[in-house]
């Protein structure tokens, strides 16, 4: 079994991740197999539309390989990690500019590098197994992969919450927040995928998604938007602590467990991409996180405590929030070195 199976199946191009055992992760050479894929359909008369799902119930896409980078961090190769996002961003690019309809079925967990192959299609369909979030803060990333794009873009301040809190939501919230178009019960999609392999038609989409009701984030977002929509960190900090609010409670423990340095960064990129919309601009503003993640943030500790060890024990770089220099945080926002990512599109 590969990790991924791509074919013309009738009407589409169909890709399906099948690494069930580790969540379908993405890895470097899958990208790089995506990417391929999408380019030579895009010329491809015979494709109407591409689809990628993935095999299981449990996750399309719990994010990037990130064992895999932690090991190349660990050996001191910062350069193959900075690769990696390079071309997973470019990849990311492609699908939102993309000159066909990408359909992505995000049945279970969507998390990190999933919501990059996925929520930055142009039809986007949840399940009642989808399970979405982007907690790259708790282990010294950003949420990359251009869901700061997603972020600045959803309702008032939840794009701040779910950034800052790694909450997950289900096909609700996702809905309401904008990472997804379409309601398609899981056992549904199989007669879906057959009608659009039939006609590469996505009005057989529309005909067999259903509506559905109003998520918590709907609820409580009046709440959420009058802490999240304050200017600092410690002023939205502050405001969770006065709060007696059980969501409020949970934030604030979130937010104090994950990195400062990522908390610190992703507040500032967060409302630089909402400031200077669009994909390619919120790629730009990721990378520069990114592409120093390994060698000067926590994403090596964070990985280890986390993930490797899993001893929940990270020792950040910095103690607490109100401990990191603002020239760090500048460090972080500013060019790369070679300068800004770019893009063909």
């Amino acid at each position: 079994m590969t990790d991924i199976n791509i074919r013309k199946n009738g009407n589409i191009g169909h890709i399906t991740l099948t690494r069930e055992k580790v969540l379908n992760a993405l890895s470097h050479d899958m990208a790089l197999q995506i990417e391929k894929a999408l380019h030579d359909w895009s010329k491809d008369n015979d494709v109407k539309l591409v689809l990628i799902d993935a095999m299981g119930e449990k996750a399309f896409c719990a994010g990037g390989d990130v064992q895999d980078l932690y090991a190349q961090g660990k050996a001191g190769n910062f350069e193959s990690g900075t690769n990696f996002w390079r071309d997973e961003y470019r990849l990311n690019a492609l699908i939102a500019h993309y000159n066909k309809p990408y359909i992505a079925v995000m049945n279970g967990i969507v998390m990190g590098g999933g919501v990059g192959i996925s929520a930055l299609g142009s039809h986007r369909i949840v399940t009642e197994n989808t399970s979405f979030a982007l907690p790259e803060c708790a282990i010294g990333l950003i949420p990359d992969v251009g869901s700061s794009h997603l972020l600045a873009q959803a309702p008032g301040h939840l794009g701040e919450y779910l950034a800052l809190t790694g909450g997950r939501v289900g096909y609700e919230d996702a809905i309401y927040c904008g990472f997804a178009d379409h309601f398609v019960p899981k056992d549904n999609l199989g007669a879906l995928i057959n009608a659009l392999t039939q006609s590469g038609d996505t009005a057989d989409l529309l005909s067999l998604s259903q509506t559905t009701e109003a998520g918590s984030l709907s609820k409580m977002r009046s709440e959420i938007d009058a802490i999240f929509s304050l200017q600092t960190i410690g002023e939205i900090l502050s405001e969770l602590e006065k709060s007696e609010a059980e969501w409020a409670s949970k934030a604030l423990y979130k937010i104090k467990s994950a990195s400062p340095i990522s908390i610190c960064v992703t507040l500032e990129t967060i409302r630089a991409v909402r400031a200077n919309p669009g994909i390619n601009n919120a790629l730009r503003q990721e990378f520069r996180f990114v592409s120093r993640a390994m060698e000067h943030g926590d994403f090596i500790e964070g990985v280890r405590a986390l993930i490797i060890d899993k001893d929940k024990q990270a020792k950040w770089r910095f103690p607490t929030i109100s401990d990191v220099p603002d020239d760090v945080v500048a460090l972080f926002l500013s060019l790369p070195h070679d300068g800004d990512i770019e893009f063909a599109t």
